[in-house]
């Protein structure tokens, strides 16, 4: 976390109106009534037009498996050092089948983990996307050697997604959800 105090902090219940009200109790059903959701709806439209684009990495629609679409998302969560984003994210990967020690070897350069060689270049390309913007030939043809066209659209998108989202977490100052803990190596504060 860069700081310990919200500049935007979520909305409480008493500071939603009706629109707002509706839409959180959407993410209660779903269970998704984060902090990060209360955040984004101090700008209902952006929330809107955000979930539109990100409604694709969650739906069947993402032809990355929920193993590599996770691999991105925490690679690039960690590249971004979005504490908030790590620290909701662990359990989604342990669901998609990344263990513990890999979780952590996703802290680490890719050659200290022992990573399939789609599941590296993945990697790879998060770190190239976060430095550059930008896959050089060299990786491009590693992805495309390990992904069909919509495969590499989707991690690229992907890892787009994720570092917009930690801009704003960041900025904000968005907290930790109660029951969570963070990261001791994110503790930038």
């Amino acid at each position: 976390m860069r700081t310990k105090t919200p500049r935007l902090p979520p909305l409480r219940d008493d500071e939603l109106d009706a629109e707002q009200e509706e839409v959180v109790e959407r993410f209660r059903k779903t269970g998704s009534d984060y902090a990060i959701a209360r955040t984004f709806l101090r700008h209902r439209r952006a929330l809107q037009a955000y979930n539109a684009f990100a409604s694709h990495t969650f739906s069947a629609d993402n032809t990355l498996s929920k193993r590599q679409s996770e691999i991105v998302t925490m690679r690039t969560v960690w590249r971004c050092r979005a504490g908030y984003q790590w620290t909701r994210h662990i359990s989604m990967a342990l669901n998609a089948g990344l263990d513990r020690r890999e979780i952590e070897a996703l802290k680490r350069p890719v050659e200290q983990g022992a990573w399939t060689e789609g599941d590296a270049t993945l990697i790879r390309c998060v770190d190239a996307l976060t430095a550059d913007f930008y896959l050089s030939d060299d990786l491009w043809a590693q992805l495309k050697a390990n992904f069909d066209e919509k495969q590499c659209i989707d991690a690229i998108l992907l890892c787009g997604r994720y570092t917009m989202a930690a801009m704003l977490v960041n900025t904000a100052g968005t907290q930790i959800d109660p029951g969570l803990e963070l990261d001791p190596d994110l503790d930038m504060s």
